[in-house]
């Protein structure tokens, strides 16, 4: 069900979230730089908590179910978000991107990520208007994106990106040059126009962005079908990644367990569009066109209760694991050095 908000307010809304988005890309690109931990944990503490005072906003505006449906959204996409670094991760390292240079390739990235995403949601949007029997493709689609997110990846496999179709064919296309230019994308070798890496970089985060649009916009349907509040939460989620990338930094690889919590948050949603398909069934070759009563339609507080007791459980159980294989590590007698051979001795 659509809970409409007022236009105006969606008007205001958006336009002071893009205004938002354009005074950091500014900041970035007036002066990239490494951000220190206590930069990067203020700036992630400031969107944090401007995503929780907007939900109360939308509370007293539109009520307690659009804030419901935008906190459980936005806690989703953000944790969904936070599963996008560990791939920003690998790519930065597999191209060598320079420390200083990173925030701008991430800032780029989340603009890349914005368009996509919201072509994703104004084509996903009408479909569902139209064909509801959507949600069955949307359902099995998440369940299936569940069960390979809660399969471990082999450990030479963690830390291999591989190259899609699209950045294979530009190496072979593009003169490129295998040093960096500072932020620039051309660079002159002996007299010739070369493109530096960062183009390359570009092309890996941007392809990658449309690969976790195609889990995410399928997920935030399962949750709301207002467009607004869709976008919204993916705007949000967005806010303040690149900030949270150099707060965590290496922690990612001690959030052992957040795969399998955002497998249980995949396959639960996947498994409520399914059965809100049932119910709202129009096939009809299924149950000859009726919908099956049987069938319930989970309510937004219980979405909202998965999700938040998901994230901790995971990584809760994902510090308590680091804590305990540390003790095991330090508990560990050194290692005795090797007794010297006769020569070396006399």
């Amino acid at each position: 069900m659509v809970h409409e908000l007022p236009v105006t307010f969606e008007l205001i809304s958006l336009g002071a979230m893009v205004l938002l988005l354009v005074a950091d890309l500014l900041i970035v690109g007036r002066r990239p730089h490494v951000p220190t931990m206590k930069e990067s944990a203020i700036w992630v503490s400031f969107y944090v908590g401007l995503a929780v005072v907007y939900g109360l906003v939308v509370w007293a505006v539109g009520g307690l179910t659009p804030a419901a449906e935008f906190y459980a959204g936005w806690l989703m996409e953000y944790s969904l978000s936070v599963d996008n670094l560990f791939v920003f991760v690998i790519i930065m390292a597999r191209f060598a991107v320079p420390r200083d240079q990173q925030q701008q390739v991430l800032m780029v990235g989340i603009i890349m990520a914005l368009i996509f995403r919201a072509a994703f949601i104004l084509a996903g949007a009408a479909l569902l208007e139209q064909f509801t029997w959507l949600f069955y493709i949307f359902g099995a689609f998440l369940l299936y994106t569940a069960v390979q997110q809660a399969i471990p990846e082999k450990e030479e496999e963690q830390d291999d990106f591989k190259e899609n179709a699209l950045i294979r064919v530009m190496r072979r296309v593009l003169p490129l040059h295998h040093q960096y230019n500072g932020s620039s994308l051309r660079t002159t070798v002996d007299g010739r126009r070369l493109f530096t890496p960062l183009i390359i970089v570009f092309l890996a985060i941007g392809s990658t962005d449309v690969l976790f649009a195609l889990d995410s916009i399928p997920a935030i349907f399962g949750i709301t079908r207002d467009p607004f509040i869709v976008f919204a939460t993916n705007l949000f989620a967005l806010m303040g990644l690149r900030q949270l990338y150099f707060l965590l930094g290496g922690l990612l690889d001690r959030l052992v367990y957040l795969p399998y919590a955002l497998s249980a948050i995949l396959g639960f949603i996947g498994i409520k569009l399914i059965l809100e398909a049932l119910h709202t069934n129009s096939i009809s070759w299924i149950n000859g066109g009726e919908g099956f009563h049987w069938a319930p339609e989970i309510p937004i507080w219980l979405s909202l209760t998965v999700i938040v007791a998901s994230l901790a459980v995971g990584t809760v159980a994902s510090l308590a694991k680091s804590a305990y294989d540390a003790r095991i590590e330090a508990a560990r007698p050194a290692a005795e050095p090797e007794p010297a051979s006769e020569d070396v001795a006399s």
